[in-house]
């Protein structure tokens, strides 16, 4: 499958924390960053979920989905993804019901399975029961996808006073939905794929997280789609990790500081935020961290001058067929940058439009 024309952009942001800066700052520039991607056209702008690490402050997409909203007034806002073991199926539909009435026609529930953390931090959220039961995992989905819809679920009672075990109960995520979110399913595997081609929802492979397997997934997803009420044809498309600066140079230096973080993060070292440009580039000559890792990153991240990202970018999608590549813009910040902007991040969307 091909394609000629650039695809539609789209932003994933981790919300990444640098050395010496504040929850707060860190925020601050991510909700700047949403509403210059507003301007600037980009399709959709989702936050991951991620707990317990140094360098990353998204460990709750509905909130910073509803704080971006208010920020912004046209692009697509919401997650990137929920990770839906570590929550109760109906705090989640109750949370995006209320996103979309906040902006209706602009809310993205995507869900993944993933732990989003260590063990230790899965273990205490997932306290609560069958909730982190994997294995329930499609049951959850099913019910989500019940419980936001404007005729809600039909819940089957185990037992209540004056009830008779079995009967229907009437569970609605908001009292009076108009529209819904848009459900979409995340992952890196096969299982992800074939799921979302089960229930007949738009997927969404995490090419920024493991490149390992996209074609064979999207391939699985297509021929296995099935029709459904809320999709009538395949919709899919790929995350990519990127830096575009106005030279080869400088974009190759915004990036050392987040190869090294993928280092400590896949070779068991402690994490630690975000380097600086400038602490990156002296820690790798003492401690040549991200040196094995690089080449491998550099053949699946785009990170370079701004024509040339916007081109590698284009001739991914026509490689995969999708209309949409979300970008997770990894630019780190130089020591000199305000603690609560992010002038790379900004520079990357501006230039990836052009």
């Amino acid at each position: 499958m091909n394609t000629t024309t650039s695809p539609a952009l789209s932003v994933l942001d981790l919300v990444p924390v640098r050395a010496g800066q504040s929850s707060a700052q860190a925020v601050s520039a991510s909700l700047d960053l949403a509403a210059r991607a507003d301007d600037l056209g980009f399709r959709r702008y989702w936050f991951a979920e991620h707990h317990n690490m140094p360098a990353v402050a998204s460990t709750t997409p509905p909130v910073l989905a509803a704080a971006a909203a208010a920020r912004t007034s046209r692009i697509r806002v919401g997650s990137g993804g929920v990770m839906l073991p570590n929550h109760a199926p109906l705090v989640v539909a109750e949370q995006f019901a209320a996103l979309e009435a906040i902006a209706p026609g602009r809310i993205d529930l995507g869900i993944g399975r993933a732990p989003g953390s260590d063990p230790v931090i899965t273990q205490l959220l997932r306290k609560t029961g069958t909730t982190s039961d994997v294995d329930r995992f499609p049951d959850h989905i099913r019910d989500i996808l019940g419980l936001v819809s404007p005729e809600g679920s039909q819940v089957r009672l185990v037992s209540r006073p004056g009830a008779a075990t079995g009967e229907p109960y009437a569970v609605h995520a908001t009292p009076a939905a108009t529209s819904t979110p848009d459900v979409w399913l995340l992952g890196s595997s096969d299982y992800s794929a074939a799921l979302a081609a089960a229930f007949g929802l738009p997927y969404v492979f995490a090419n920024h997280f493991s490149g390992e397997g996209l074609a064979r997934a999207l391939d699985l997803y297509r021929t296995q789609f099935t029709p459904s009420e809320h999709l009538d044809a395949p919709r899919t498309f790929v995350t990519a990790n990127v830096v575009a600066a106005p030279t080869e140079a400088e974009a190759e230096a915004r990036m050392l500081p987040q190869a090294r973080m993928m280092a400590r993060l896949r070779g068991g070292r402690p994490l630690v935020a975000l380097e600086t440009v400038e602490q990156a580039a002296e820690s790798e000559a003492h401690d040549r961290l991200a040196t094995a890792m690089l080449d491998g990153l550099r053949a699946r991240w785009f990170v370079g001058a701004g024509d040339d990202v916007r081109s590698r970018l284009a001739s991914f999608a026509g490689q995969y067929g999708v209309d949409e590549v979300m970008v997770s813009p990894v630019a780190a910040p130089h020591d000199a940058e305000p603690l609560d902007a992010a002038p790379g991040r900004v520079q990357t969307l501006e230039l990836l439009v052009g």
